[in-house]
């Protein structure tokens, strides 16, 4: 007869560091999904909606108030969802809006770091001396007029 034993409580330290003694050393109370209905496994069902009206509408407006319809609909946090309603749309929301904030700041630091190493070979192209001006913004894909200002501030 198999026998299953649920721990009730884990030890970081334990599971990831082999029970070696640690400076600090967590222990989470587990908590398991045995029922259909239980609070967590309606929220892992809310997340996997919200998952998939995101894959269909991208992250808008429209596919949370899709997983609010679907999941009130399928009694999944109906009570919650119907009495918060607009905290769940302004929580996600601001998320959503945080998430693209950070986007847009990663791709303006590479772009700000890309156009850096362009400057940098630039510099380098002219110090160099083997090609033209016009040849230099051309290859390093920068306006003439950041290489002119470049080849000026070297000349001083």
């Amino acid at each position: 007869m198999l026998v299953l034993y649920i721990k009730e409580e884990i030890s970081l330290s334990e599971e990831f560091f082999d029970g070696k003694k640690t400076c600090l050393d967590v222990k989470v109370k587990m908590i398991y999904d045995g029922k259909d209905g239980d609070i967590i496994n309606q929220y892992v069902r809310f997340t996997r909606v919200c998952n998939e009206q995101t894959a269909l509408y991208g992250r808008s407006r429209r596919a949370i108030k899709e997983t609010i319809r679907i999941c009130k609909d399928s009694d999944v946090l109906r009570e919650y969802l119907e009495n918060k309603e607009q905290e769940v749309l302004d929580m996600l929301m601001e998320l959503y809006d945080q998430e693209e904030v950070m986007k847009s700041y990663v791709q303006s630091e590479k772009y700000e770091a890309v156009q850096e190493a362009a400057k940098e070979t630039a510099k380098r192209m002219l110090k160099d001396g083997t090609f033209s001006i016009d040849k230099i913004a051309e290859l390093v894909s920068l306006p003439i007029e950041v290489i002119q200002e470049i080849a000026a501030l070297q000349s001083v």
